[in-house]
């Protein structure tokens, strides 16, 4: 049994659906800039146990390094944002885009630093030979989707950052610390696909 169909119908309800104060960082954005990126959420094949595929990226990168995220990057002239996640996990994780099941595209979040990420949902077999690029990824790893969009997995944190508290959300997954933007992204779609929507749709 797959689990695309399940995952298909809880994603269309949640997104056919108004749903209000999803997280955004636009108010800390500054200078104007909204660079369109796109990043991939790849769900493993497995009904009882789905798995999110999460990266970490290099401690020596110059933007967010060390920091845990989806394979994803800036969308490029003439890409759409599906076009694009798939294009930079195949690019990081040697992730085939042919292997990808898309479920769709998911709310779109505005970072802080003046990214617009649109959240490509898709689903993959499990056990797919992923090979991190060294540039761009310097670990990878799986989290249980059940863990992920439960609200008590998650812990609330404060910070002061340009002038104001900023509010981000946190969670440590073996070793691995899961927070910013890719916690927010995490959240938003909390909203839209619930356990239970799952469990009902399957």
């Amino acid at each position: 049994m797959s689990l695309y169909e399940p995952l298909a119908q809880a994603f269309a309800a949640g997104h056919a659906r108004e749903v209000p104060d999803l997280l955004s960082d636009a108010h800390f954005a500054r200078d104007g800039r909204a660079t369109p990126a796109a990043v991939l959420i790849a769900i493993t094949d497995v009904p009882h146990d789905p798995q999110v595929i999460l990266t970490q990226r290099p401690r020596a990168m110059r933007d967010h390094p060390g920091q845990v995220a989806f394979p994803g990057g800036k969308i490029d002239p003439g890409e759409d944002a599906i076009t694009a996640a798939l294009r930079e996990a195949e690019e990081e994780l040697a992730l085939p885009r042919e292997a990808v099941r898309v479920i769709g595209t998911s709310d779109i979040y505005h970072t802080g630093t003046g990214f617009l990420v649109t959240p490509v949902v898709g689903l993959v077999p499990h056990g797919l030979p992923l090979i991190p690029s060294p540039t761009e990824v310097e670990a990878w790893f799986e989290a249980p989707l059940a863990t992920l969009l439960d609200p008590a997995s998650w812990t609330t944190n404060e910070v002061f950052w340009r002038g104001a508290n900023r509010r981000y959300l946190e969670l440590e997954w073996q070793g691995f610390r899961i927070w910013g933007v890719t916690a927010a992204i995490i959240a938003n779609l909390s909203r839209r696909i619930t356990l239970e929507a799952l469990r009902d749709a399957a």
